[in-house]
């Protein structure tokens, strides 16, 4: 990552709170090493990504993060795995960790792995194995489908709401509100060897750690860089032409969306990715709100973050993000089996016509 991205922002308390701004790596390592400045007897966060004098002038001007577009980078692509079932998030990072040391040729200590003091955990792959890439308006969308292939391999799927640009992610070492645990690291053996009731003892304290030095390139893993980043050139190609032919369509994922909400590790994505497809349509803010709002809050997101998934995925969908993130969703099916391309009009009051059928159902 080149030294042009230095700032990211800092929470302190609920993600609600004011966002500070900070040098990134200044605070990561704080967290890490206990610094009394970080106060890790609090709830605590960071941003998920770093940024450069843009972001620091819009949040001084604006107040807020809310609307930056600028170029973004992180020298770690963070992997999010949100379990409702905590064994089940033990043996998901143990094979993710394990795929990750094999298939970049690692010996572990280069990962950086925490329990995240709650239903799962995070995992850091240095992104210098991928050349350290450039940080850009797309290097959010590029870090996202990067780990949704990662894991794909595996047959499991992660929180894609961590690769939002401007997203909070819970800082080392800090206390959750609710477990009253710590988001604690773990060493390799660590993870891939203690039963998930000893990891949980663990988390009841902190524990500093060393951030490991950055590893040398691996083909293998700028390979998959490069691949996941041609994924993002195609798919905002992609949308582009659908935007500038009108041949938008409503997805069958955004209609079930709507219907039934989501589960826990796939809620972000899905809502986003309606919120995306209703401005593909032309869909005004209002309305996205009044399709989505109920089924983001059935799927058990808080009422702050419902609204900012439908707004990200309203500005993504309307283009002016431009980052490239395709909905990864089906058109929506006809009674004969045959696959439609509606217009405007006639896909939103089939979106409607859903909202209908889960109010009445």
């Amino acid at each position: 990552m080149t030294s042009t991205v230095l700032y990211g922002f800092r929470v302190v308390g609920s993600p609600f709170g004011d966002r500070r701004l900070v040098d990134w790596l200044a605070a990561f390592r704080a967290y890490a090493s206990l610094d009394k400045r970080a106060e890790t007897d609090k709830e605590g966060y960071l941003s998920a990504f770093c940024f450069g004098a843009d972001f620091r002038d819009h949040l001084e001007t604006t107040g807020s993060t809310r609307g930056f577009a600028g170029a973004c980078g992180s020298p770690w692509l963070w992997i999010d795995l949100d379990r409702l079932d905590l064994d089940t998030a033990t043996r998901d990072a143990r094979r993710l960790a394990a795929s990750l040391v094999d298939r970049y040729g690692l010996d572990g200590d280069e990962l950086l792995l925490f329990f995240s003091g709650s239903k799962g955990y995070h995992v850091g792959l240095p992104l210098a194995l991928a050349g350290s890439p450039a940080p850009s308006e797309t290097f959010n969308a590029v870090a996202r489908r990067f780990a949704e292939t990662t894991a794909e391999r595996l047959g499991f799927g992660v929180d894609a709401g961590v690769y939002d640009r401007v997203r909070l992610f819970r800082a080392p070492n800090s206390r959750h509100p609710k477990t009253g645990l710590f988001k604690r690291w773990l060493d390799l053996e660590q993870l891939l060897h203690l039963r998930t009731e000893a990891i949980l003892r663990l988390a009841a304290e902190p524990a500093p750690f060393d951030i490991p030095d950055a590893p040398a390139p691996n083909s293998q893993a700028v390979d998959d860089w490069q691949a996941a980043a041609a994924d993002v050139g195609r798919a905002a190609t992609v949308r582009h032409e659908r935007q500038a032919t009108g041949a938008g369509r409503l997805n069958r994922s955004t209609l079930d969306f709507i219907r039934e909400g989501a589960g826990t590790g796939d809620r972000h994505r899905l809502l986003f990715s309606a919120a995306a497809n209703l401005a593909e349509l032309g869909c005004s803010p209002a309305l996205a709100h009044e399709l989505l709002t109920e089924a983001g809050l059935d799927s058990g997101l808080r009422p702050g973050e419902v609204r900012r998934q439908i707004d990200c995925g309203l500005e993504h969908g309307a283009g002016i993000h431009g980052a490239g993130i395709s909905t990864g969703s089906s058109p929506i099916t006809g009674p004969d089996g045959r696959t439609g391309s509606p217009s405007g009009g006639t896909a939103l009051q089939a979106a409607l016509s859903a909202l209908w059928q889960r109010g009445t159902g």
